[in-house]
């Protein structure tokens, strides 16, 4: 039998994989935020609570569209969580490329994620196909974007033994 020599392999650092996700998910959130009512009309109001009626249903969305502590709480969790898992899966998948792989990868991802999002979660909730316009998939594609790369310069390189 031959010795293997053990080799090093490079662990997620899942601290720099949690502020990743918030700060690209604050981005992500306030992008649409103000982009999508600024672009294609409406208020931010709306765009609460179309997020917001993923757990709460239909009935949360406008008229009116006013403001409800209630839509924006849900919101900002569903927002939050959602960008955890996603800046989890780019974490997990790109640790090893670094910064240029963290942000084309990303961005891959992103594109990727947005296609699933919206041809599988609105068979689910389809009056979330309203948010499927252009400039979604831009923020899409720009939290892609921020959690890799993010994620790459937050990165402390650790490495663990594998092997005998």
């Amino acid at each position: 039998m031959a010795d293997s020599k053990p080799t090093k392999k490079l662990i997620v650092d899942w601290n720099a994989t949690i502020i990743s996700g918030l700060i690209s998910g604050a981005i992500f959130y306030l992008l649409n935020l103000f982009l999508i009512p600024f672009i294609y009309g409406g208020n931010y109001n709306s765009v609460i609570r179309y997020f917001s009626s993923v757990f709460l249903g239909e009935k949360i969305l406008p008229p009116p569209a006013s403001f409800d502590i209630t839509a924006l709480i849900v919101s900002l969790l569903f927002i939050v969580i959602f960008a955890l898992i996603f800046t989890f899966i780019v974490s997990f998948v790109l640790h090893r490329g670094g910064l240029i792989t963290g942000i084309i990868g990303g961005a891959i991802f992103g594109l990727a994620l947005y296609f699933i999002f919206f041809n599988s979660l609105t068979l689910f909730f389809p009056w979330l196909y309203v948010l499927k316009n252009e400039m979604t998939l831009i923020n899409f594609v720009i939290l892609g974007v921020l959690s890799g790369g993010l994620y790459e310069t937050f990165e402390i390189e650790e490495s663990e033994l594998v092997g005998n």
